[in-house]
């Protein structure tokens, strides 16, 4: 039998940190901080949703680049 595969670990990160930030300071902080795959979205953006434990997600509004929103996965 072929063994169990296991699933990187995320880094222990508040999601809530990242809201406000400029948009390049919140995906330098999430690369320090073991974030492999950073994602920028815009509001309303159509997008996968499989589950990736090393992605961090970021809404970004686009006029003041700030992160809106953000969420693991």
């Amino acid at each position: 039998m072929a063994p169990i595969p296991t699933s990187p670990v995320p880094p222990e990160d508040s999601p809530e940190s990242y809201v406000g930030l400029d948009a390049d300071g919140a995906e330098q902080r999430a690369r320090s901080r073991g974030w492999g795959v950073v994602r920028s979205l815009a509001p309303g953006s159509i997008i996968t949703m499989e589950y990736m434990p090393s992605r961090i997600n970021f809404e970004v509004d686009e006029n003041e680049n700030t992160v809106l929103r953000c969420w693991l996965g």
